[in-house]
């Protein structure tokens, strides 16, 4: 008796266990959509086309430099005697910098004036010489039409009267040369006196009073100061060569300077560079872009001495100026700027996650042949092509389109669907890989999506 008692209660558990697989088999198969007819039904996420106006964006980093900057180097070797600004200073043009010892240059000066007075002395002599040989010359002309002289030595007084001309020539040069070198040492002398060739702010100074300077005109000499306006600021980023060609001069921008998060500065494209910059070492890595540079509309760095040089652009510009807020860049602050480099306005769009990728020469085409379905492929070279998958009563049905410009969340539909279709956006895998024509849908909301 007790050992039909036990065989049962195995039963039973076996039994249970079994009950328990299938009931979890059941829900697995219903969240699947194995039940109920629902063999083909893809979960989806769908959103209305629309018309609305986008703005594309290119967008780079950067840094903040002045529009204009001077470097001040010398032109002229020596030590700094003077030194009449300091850093961040605003000078205007003519005002004075520094001075470098002079000595030197006016004991040249000083030599220079002797050697040109000895070669004044040296062509009074030149000109008393010629007169003297031309006077000879005359006289043994006379004498040798009279045949009084021999033709011997008419001819070595005519000579020596030619060479006297040239020598009275060449001490007249001798003394050209004499004043040019004067004049170059008393523009050396001038150079020693160095002043402001515009107005500006010393944004940086790197030599101290005492200091030696190297200065030649071959080359370059020490840098000893920049001047900048620094109330002319422009951001220089670098753009990619795939989106370089959507950027044109005048465009607008919207900059973010990591000095002051969460404000917006304004700006305009001014310059574009036409020469690429290529880095990295192999082809493979290499990276190409081009230089833009973006001038900042934005009141800035407005101080006593350049508040009136600056004019307020539009009326947030004024609103910045009645609020105070002044902000105040620095070169060499880091910023990001979003360019808008193309505008439509009223135009079909879908979310960019909405518009796909398909492969049609692997579509799957119906033969009717003996009333028998096959399948061929179209070609056997690939043919890719911007898709949309529509909700079409709950059935997929892919439509190819013709694509614009498009902003950070919608891409502009130039052919294909119009406004107000319920275009398929999601989820990713589903929308890339999964979907096909005529697919059976089932929609759900992104918040069903997530908890999935």
């Amino acid at each position: 008796m007790g050992k039909k008692q036990s065989a049962t209660k195995k039963l039973l558990k076996i039994l249970g266990v079994l009950v328990l697989l299938l009931a979890v088999t059941a829900v697995t198969a219903n969240m699947m959509g194995w039940m109920d007819g629902a063999d083909n039904d893809k979960q989806v996420e769908t959103s209305q086309s629309e018309l609305r106006t986008i703005t594309q964006i290119v967008s780079a980093s950067g840094r903040i430099q002045p529009e204009a900057e001077v470097i001040i180097r010398p032109d002229v070797s020596g030590e700094i005697i003077e030194l009449a600004v300091r850093e961040g200073d605003f000078v205007r043009q003519g005002d004075l910098l520094l001075r470098i010892k002079p000595d030197i240059y006016q004991a040249q000066i000083d030599d220079l004036r002797a050697v040109m007075l000895t070669q004044q002395s040296r062509m009074e002599q030149a000109r008393a010489n010629k007169l003297q040989a031309e006077i000879e010359y005359l006289k043994n002309k006379q004498l040798y039409d009279r045949n009084l002289i021999s033709e011997l030595e008419y001819l070595q007084s005519k000579n020596n009267f030619e060479a006297q001309k040239a020598s009275f020539r060449a001490s007249e040069f001798q003394i050209e040369s004499a004043k040019a070198q004067l004049r170059r040492a008393e523009e050396e002398l001038q150079q020693t006196v160095i002043r402001s060739p515009k107005d500006g702010t010393i944004s940086r100074l790197a030599v101290e009073r005492g200091e030696r300077v190297l200065g030649q005109s071959q080359t370059a000499g020490t840098e000893m100061m920049k001047i900048a306006r620094l109330d002319q600021m422009e951001v220089s980023v670098d753009v990619n060569e795939n989106d370089i060609v959507n950027v044109s001069l005048a465009d607008t921008a919207d900059i973010e300077v990591d000095a002051y998060p969460n404000r917006i500065f304004q700006g305009v494209v001014t310059e574009i560079s036409n020469s690429a910059d290529i880095s990295g070492n192999s082809s493979a890595d290499q990276v190409t872009n081009y230089k833009v540079k973006i001038r900042v509309t934005t009141p800035h760095n407005l101080d006593d001495a350049a508040t009136d040089l600056f004019v307020a652009v539009n009326d947030q510009d004024r609103e910045t100026q009645e609020r105070g807020f002044t902000p105040n860049f620095k070169p060499g602050m880091s910023g990001t700027v979003d360019i808008r480099s193309n505008t439509v306005y009223d135009v079909v769009a879908v979310p960019i996650q909405g518009v796909t990728v398909r492969d049609f020469a692997k579509d799957v085409v119906a033969d009717s042949l003996n009333g028998e379905s096959s399948t061929r492929d179209r070609s056997s070279k690939e043919d890719f092509r911007r898709v949309v998958f529509v909700n079409d009563n709950g059935v997929a049905k892919r439509v190819e389109v013709e694509t614009g410009i498009s902003d950070n969340t919608h891409i502009q539909i130039l052919s294909g669907i119009t406004a107000g279709m319920d275009i398929v956006t999601g989820s990713y895998r589903v929308l890339s890989r999964e979907l096909n024509n005529g697919d059976k849908l089932n929609v759900v909301d992104r918040q069903q999506f997530a908890t999935n």
